[in-house]
C-alpha cells in the first residue's frame, strides 16, 4: 500500500495547529484584567464619573480589576452600566493584553423642569435626574407641568435646538395651561406668548422677521409681550 504522506503532513499540521490555538485560547482565558479604562463619548459634560462607574461595578458585579479574563461577563457588565440613570448606551470590551475598556455615552438633557419634581427632559423626551457633578445649561421649564404640557414641550425645544439663533437666546419655557406656551429670552425684557405647539414653523418665521426689524430700529426694549396666537400675525403689547 501506497502511503499518502502529504495527507499525513497536512492532519499533523491540523492538529498542531488546533492544538496551539486551544493552548494560546486557555492561556488567554487564565489571564488577569490588568487594568480598567472607562471612556465618556460624545459630549464633555460628565454628569458621572469613572469613580461613580467603578462603585457601581464593584457594588453591583464585584472587583474587575485582577480578575481571571474567563470568570468576565461583559453583557452583565454592560448591563450593570446602563443601570445608571445618566448612561445612554454603554460597550464593553477586553483587549488582548488584558485591558477592560467601556466606551459610555451619557444621556442629554435638553431642558431642566423646575416644579414639585426638579428633574432634566433629555434629548429622547424622557426624565433624566439631576447630576450632582455637573449642571446643564438648558431653558428652564416652569408652570403647569402634566404629561401632555411636557410633550409640548419637547416639542418646543427639539425647534428650537434646530435654529443657532433660537438655541443660544431661549432660556425658558413657562407653561401658562396645555396649549398656552410662553417663551422666555437671554436679553430681552419680553415675553413671547407662543400659544399651542401648532405651526411652529409659521410662528418663529414671523418672530425672526419681527425681531429683526425691531433690533434695526432699536426698539427691542420697548415691549412687554410679541404674541404668536394668531395666525400669521405678530402682535405686541408696548411698556
Amino acid at each position: 500500500m501506497r502511503v499518502n504522506w502529504n495527507y499525513i503532513k497536512l492532519t499533523l499540521l491540523s492538529m498542531a495547529v488546533i492544538g496551539l490555538y486551544g493552548f494560546a485560547d486557555h492561556r488567554s482565558k487564565k489571564k488577569r484584567v490588568s487594568d480598567i479604562s472607562i471612556n465618556f463619548l460624545g459630549n464633555n459634560d460628565l454628569y458621572l464619573t469613572e469613580a461613580t462607574v467603578n462603585k457601581l461595578l464593584i457594588q453591583n458585579y464585584g472587583a474587575v480589576k485582577n480578575r481571571a479574563k474567563e470568570d468576565l461577563v461583559l453583557n452583565t457588565i454592560e448591563q450593570v452600566i446602563l443601570s445608571n440613570d445618566m448612561v445612554k448606551n454603554a460597550q464593553v470590551y477586553l483587549t488582548i493584553n488584558g485591558e477592560l475598556i467601556s466606551k459610555i455615552v451619557q444621556r442629554k438633557p435638553i431642558g431642566r423642569v423646575e416644579g414639585v419634581s426638579k428633574f432634566y427632559l433629555d434629548d429622547l423626551g424622557e426624565h433624566m435626574p439631576l447630576s450632582k457633578h455637573h449642571s446643564a445649561r438648558v431653558p428652564i421649564i416652569t408652570g403647569k407641568i402634566t404629561g401632555k404640557s411636557l410633550e409640548d414641550a419637547y416639542t418646543i425645544l427639539n425647534y428650537i435646538n434646530e435654529d443657532d439663533f433660537l438655541r443660544k437666546n431661549v432660556i425658558g419655557i413657562h407653561i401658562e395651561e396645555e396649549g398656552k406656551y410662553q417663551l422666555k429670552f437671554r436679553l430681552e425684557n419680553f415675553v413671547v406668548n407662543l400659544g399651542s405647539v401648532d405651526n411652529l414653523n409659521e410662528k418663529f418665521k414671523n418672530f425672526m422677521a419681527f425681531y429683526a426689524k425691531a433690533a434695526k430700529d432699536n426698539s427691542l426694549e420697548k415691549y412687554a409681550t410679541v404674541s404668536l396666537e394668531f395666525n400669521n400675525q405678530v402682535v405686541c403689547t408696548k411698556i
